[in-house]
């Protein structure tokens, strides 16, 4: 066989294996070239590690107190320094990003399955459905959520169910629009309608065929609202409603730092930054996921998958 032929042949079983993979695959392709979308991966994944060995990793006891000590700067003894309570601040910042990326990811879970519940019912049923659904977003959106949640969290108490519970009811409204949006534009495909002659309901449906084909703007959206989530969580915790001592968080850490930044500035600065650099890695990683998972950059994917 002639060598110019066997290149050929070679070239064509190169291009198939190429058109051949899957969408994840070439989004795992895309997201890898991004080296900011990487570094904030990375740094996620060393967080949540440090987060799940804190208290075998912990220099010392969250609750444990040296008075006669108090707050004092870094050194060998104290990485970060302590508070004004002479608490180990390296050992309450562990801690605190526990409950800071728990509060993200667990209200997060809430927003998602809410949201995406709800916008992909009202997406597929469309028509009067769509129109009441949508109209009861609409008035929610037009409600004063941060006094809600405050309310909310006076009334009921302070726990971490209720935050959980109270930031992941008031994010979800956007995760339901954009999961309609997506919804709308499929429910048009053929591969929808050819579910339909073959007699699946429309539960199976939107299981099967939609909730699949729309997971890319979802992820994307999901570890942007990790950092809003967190953001919240904060400022909740600036204001006193969240995280209750001794228990803390980044927010509740920060709040305390405010207090006595002109005489300890690093209970300020340490906090902030865990707190800065947590926010940039989501955004750096969320902006990648939605280059990476972005349809009209596949090259032979097609964008749906059926």
């Amino acid at each position: 066989m002639p060598e110019n032929m066997i290149d050929s042949l070679k070239s064509l079983e190169q291009i198939e294996f190429e058109e051949g993979r899957s969408l994840w695959n070439d989004a795992w392709v895309r997201l890898k070239r991004n080296r900011l979308a990487m570094f904030g991966l990375w740094v996620m994944l060393f967080l949540v590690s440090i987060s799940l060995l804190t208290p075998w990793f912990a220099p010392y006891g969250y609750e444990i107190q040296d008075l006669e000590l108090g707050a004092s700067g870094p050194s060998l003894a104290h990485w970060l320094g302590t508070d004004t309570l002479g608490r180990d601040l390296l050992t309450r910042l562990m801690y605190g990003g526990r409950v800071s990326l728990l509060v993200g990811f667990a209200a997060t879970a809430v927003s998602l399955a809410v949201g995406v519940i709800w916008g992909i019912v009202a997406g597929y049923m469309g028509g009067s459905v769509d129109a009441v659904m949508m109209r009861i977003v609409d008035i929610l959106y037009a409600l004063p959520f941060m006094i809600f949640v405050i309310l909310l969290m006076v009334v009921f108490g302070q726990s971490f169910l209720l935050l959980f519970l109270a930031i992941g009811l008031v994010e979800w409204l956007t995760m339901a629009r954009i999961v309609r949006g997506q919804v709308q534009a499929l429910r048009r495909q053929e591969f929808v309608s050819a579910a339909i002659v073959t007699g699946l309901s429309s539960a199976q449906i939107m299981r099967r065929h939609i909730l699949p084909n729309i997971m890319g703007p979802v992820i994307v959206y999901v570890t942007l609202t990790i950092p809003a989530v967190m953001l919240f969580e904060a400022f909740l915790s600036f204001l006193g409603l969240g995280v209750q001592p001794p228990q803390s968080s980044w927010g509740v850490l920060i709040a305390t730092g405010v207090e006595t930044m002109e005489e300890y500035p690093w209970l300020l600065i340490f906090p902030g930054l865990a707190l800065s650099i947590t926010l940039f890695a989501l955004n750096f990683l969320g902006d990648g996921l939605r280059d990476a998972l972005d349809p009209r950059s596949a090259s032979g994917a097609g964008g749906v998958h059926e």
